[in-house]
């Protein structure tokens, strides 16, 4: 044997319930409020009285082909606007009052959008009872002759029932007499004016088929699920008067008068695995009236709320759960069997579900948005799992169902496996503003119809022989009716004249004959008869006197009797009028309290009216204040900004101002070292034409001598050095193996298409210098591409040394810079022939001119066979494209 843990209980298995394949489904109801007013749209149409169809409002009814899109969606029953209350109950919550009383659980619950008619179906006014009010008249109805005594059944907080003896339910009968006030029959209470008349004697109905050989109690409780938090709402938290209460925001309450919140409650397994609210509160009640004012009792801490939607919207889920205690009587159908096992507990759960609804349209804030949240995610809990419900059933899966995401699903949860029926009233507004939430609730009620719940099983009763109570009851009527005609029990205080002649009549002498000669026993047997004789005349003669007597007697009595009725009748009549005068008395009281607790229930409402209007005047005045100190906010911080604005703009305008500044100077700088340049070009030429023609034409590099321009000249920033080129100290030889060049050429440079390009052999091309390339190469060039003053793209050619840094890195000195350009020669000759006229026109002399332009191309022919990198043939190039 395996031993077991200590500190650990081990689990109950549950208990095996008959198997039942026999199904049912889901029975579902659909329910049309009538609209408010005649000029709202109207996006609902009844069919049939199982059939309703949707109409798409103006803004959503045309689909891809322009045609009016309608849907429609098929119920059990179909209940139009013109539909009563008793019509609703006689379909759809009877068969479930049925059920309970023979020992069948049930759920019935309401669903639908905010404003859809729930809580009155559910609830329903004065006159017009709803579901719950005509459930509990039924019940009491059927059960009404066959209750047990107060307190002969007794929770017993596992959500089960205890039956106790006589004895102890006159005791606790007794301690609940002397601890309250509230007197004892329930026809005198103070009916609530929400539940009076609500139901006529004439809707009044009881179900068939009740034992009669049986007990019945009921137990009712009321609970609410806010925040997904489970509430008692019949619970009563008792006062210290001494030590003061705190309420939530850190204050006292008022001259501790008013309950601290109750407490939420938890969720919780009885022994055959069912689940209850432990520690909920379950009140006995004997008749339809008490029942009523438990349910009122319950129905003023609920949490309702004022919406742009509903007036009183419910911020909450309203549980309302009936049970019924039912246990056989014993062998003589006088008392409740005593055995705990033979009691049956039915429950029928009445739920009225929250409205769903969107924020967007309501206008929630604060804790309405999250009661919104809370109610939305809730009823999303409970749609996924009636779609899990479905998905197992019709495609065999065996997925889990998650009923513990929400407090409603794990509540109810019992029902959806086969603990009794499932019923649903599926409320619709047709008002075509609620037209998109209708359509998800026609979705969810149409997939809820193809769950289907295990039959429940009929549940075994004690196997007494029937009809007990009414023998018993036969027995103690005859009895009455025997004692009544011998005119009750004879009194025994003076011993008459004939209990007299009783007392000494003569005993017979033994009848024992010897023989027929005997002569003892006869002569004693004759004289004991003759005496007997004797006394039978004297009886006889006693009885006649008395009888005489009598008759005399009653002849008076009957005169006096004559007398006496006619006396009664004179003050029957009398009477007769008194009680049609407190009859009518009583009818103008009844009128007048009825009048007056009207007009209390009126006072209430325009009381909670008066209510929601200040909380709304207050928290529309705080809303006020807060949008005014939120707009003068606003307003400073928009004059600071202007300020800060204006301050910007004008440090922007003399920041440019100067940087215009600046780029003129540099400008008329860079034309002024052009100017420069161009002149030292016409010296060189000049001294090169002044002396005349030599064989070695040969120019020393002027297309780099004629691009070095002195630091001091410069105005912009250039990369050409000011000084001599700094060499490092450890260069590599140019004859270990070639130069290695790192060629920089942006991606952003013009393919100029020329005949010749810059080549260098051995080279790293990059987009970006980085450098691991760096520490491979011993030279850098970078092309550089700009437009030239005349239009024209010149590429330059930055030419650099790279040498090794002290801290390990590399460093590029920049040695030299060549200018390659794209020129067009019949712009060319254009512009030099222009540059012959003088300023008068005329022209000038051409002999160094020419001189100076084949100069300047055999110098630039000259530097292009040069194997040098950076070095081209201009040639003829062919003409860019403008």
């Amino acid at each position: 044997m395996f031993r077991q843990a200590k500190g650990k209980t081990p689990r109950r298995p549950p208990p095996k319930k008959p198997s039942n394949n026999q199904k049912d489904p889901v029975g579902v109801y659909c329910r049309v409020r009538p609209l408010g007013a005649e000029d709202v749209e109207c996006c609902i149409e009844v069919i049939s009285n199982t059939t309703i169809q949707l109409h798409a409002p103006d803004g959503l009814k045309a689909n891809r082909n322009g045609e009016f899109k309608e849907t429609q969606y098929s119920f059990k029953k179909v209940f139009g606007i013109k539909t009563t209350q008793g019509e609703l109950f006689e379909d759809v919550a009877k068969p479930l009052v049925e059920d309970i009383i023979h020992c069948k659980n049930g759920l019935l619950f309401t669903y639908g959008v905010t404003g859809s008619g729930k809580t009155y179906t559910m609830t329903g006014s004065p006159g017009q009872g709803g579901l719950l009010p005509r459930s509990l008249d039924m019940i009491f109805n059927s059960i009404g002759p066959y209750q047990a005594k107060r307190y002969v059944f007794k929770p017993d907080d596992k959500n089960g029932m205890e039956v106790q003896n006589q004895v102890d339910a006159l005791l606790d009968r007794q301690k609940r007499d002397s601890q309250t006030t509230v007197p004892k029959t329930p026809t005198t209470r103070r009916i609530d004016p929400e539940f009076a008349d609500m139901i006529s004697p004439v809707e009044a109905c009881k179900a068939d088929g009740v034992d009669e050989d049986s007990s019945y109690s009921v137990f009712v409780s009321y609970i609410e699920i806010y925040n997904n938090y489970i509430y008692d709402l019949l619970e009563e938290t008792p006062i210290d008067p001494i030590k003061p209460k705190w309420n939530g925001a850190g204050t006292p309450l008022r001259n501790n008068t008013e309950f601290i919140p109750p407490q939420s409650k938890i969720l919780r397994e009885d022994q055959n695995h069912n689940m209850y609210v432990a520690g909920c509160t379950e009140v006995e009640v004997k008749s339809t009236e008490e029942a009523f004012e438990v349910f009122w009792r319950g129905q003023k801490k609920r949490r309702i709320a004022n919406t742009q939607l509903n007036r009183e919207s419910s911020r909450s889920h309203s549980v309302f759960i009936i049970k019924l205690a039912q246990a056989p009587l014993d062998a003589d159908g006088d008392n409740v069997l005593q055995d705990k096992n033979q009691v049956n507990v039915s429950q029928l759960c009445l739920v009225d579900l929250a409205g769903s609804e969107r924020t967007s349209r309501t206008r929630a804030e604060g804790s309405r948005l999250r009661e919104a949240g809370n109610i939305n995610q809730s009823l999303m809990t409970l749609r996924t799992c009636i779609e899990v419900l479905r998905e197992n059933q019709m495609c065999g899966t065996n997925k889990m169902v998650p009923y513990r995401d929400s407090k409603v699903t794990h509540l109810f949860k019992n029902y959806f496996d086969g603990e009794g029926k499932v019923r649903m009233v599926v409320c619709v507004n047709p008002k075509a503003d609620d037209y998109e939430e209708t359509l998800l609730v026609m979705r969810f009620a149409e997939m809820t119809q193809e769950v289907e719940v295990a039959r429940p099983i009929d549940r075994p009763i004690c196997g007494f022989a029937a009809g007990r109570r009414q023998r018993n009851q036969a027995f103690k009527e005859e009895l009455t009716r025997r004692l009544e005609e011998r005119g009750g029990p004879v009194d025994g205080e003076s011993p008459t004249v004939l209990n007299q002649l009783l007392q000494s009549f003569p005993p017979l002498p033994p009848c024992e004959i010897s023989g027929p000669n005997d002569d003892v026993t006869l002569p004693r047997l004759i004289e004991a008869l003759e005496k007997r004789h004797k006394i039978r005349h004297m009886m006889i003669e006693e009885y006649n006197k008395t009888a005489k007597m009598l008759k005399s007697v009653l002849q008076e009595q009957d005169s006096n009797l004559l007398s006496k009725e006619n006396f009664i009748q004179e003050q029957r009549g009398k009477l007769g009028e008194k009680e049609k005068m407190i009859q009518n008395q009583k009818n103008e009281i009844d009128r007048l309290e009825k009048k007056s607790r009207m007009l209390e229930y009126k006072i209430d409402i325009l009381q909670k009216t008066t209510n929601i209007y200040e909380e709304d005047k207050r928290s529309l005045q705080q809303e006020l204040e807060s949008r005014e100190h939120r707009l003068q906010r606003e307003m400073s911080e928009k004059r600071r900004m202007e300020t800060r604005m204006q301050g910007i703009v004008t440090d922007s305008k003399l920041k440019w101002e100067k940087e215009c500044e600046r780029r003129v100077n540099a400008k008329q700088l860079e034309m002024q070292n052009k100017l420069w340049v161009k002149d030292e070009k016409l010296k060189q030429l000049k001294a090169i034409v002044t002396e005349g023609k030599t064989e070695n034409r040969q120019p020393q590099r002027p297309s780099r001598e004629k691009d070095k321009v002195p630091a001091k000249r410069s105005a912009s920033p250039s990369p050409v050095p000011t000084g001599p080129p700094v060499r490092p100290l450890h260069r590599r030889s140019h004859s270990a193996g070639g130069e290695r060049w790192v060629d920089h050429k942006p991606t952003t440079n013009v393919d100029l298409d020329t005949v010749l390009q810059p080549n260098i052999p051995n080279a790293i091309t990059v987009n970006a210098p980085n450098e691991k390339a760096l520490s491979k190469c011993d030279k850098y060039v970078l092309t550089h591409q700009e437009v030239a003053s005349d239009g024209e793209i010149q590429t330059k050619l930055i030419k650099g040394e790279v040498f090794k840094t002290r801290g390990g890195g590399q460093a590029v000195q920049f040695t030299d810079i060549e200018t390659l350009k794209q020129e067009n020669p019949v712009a060319a000759s254009r512009k030099r022939r222009s540059s012959e006229t003088g300023p008068d026109g005329e022209p000038m002399e051409g002999d160094w001119t020419d001189v100076e332009t084949r100069c300047s191309v055999a110098l630039e022919m000259r530097a292009g066979s040069n194997l040098g990198p950076g070095y081209q043939h201009h040639g003829y190039p062919k003409r860019r494209k403008p």
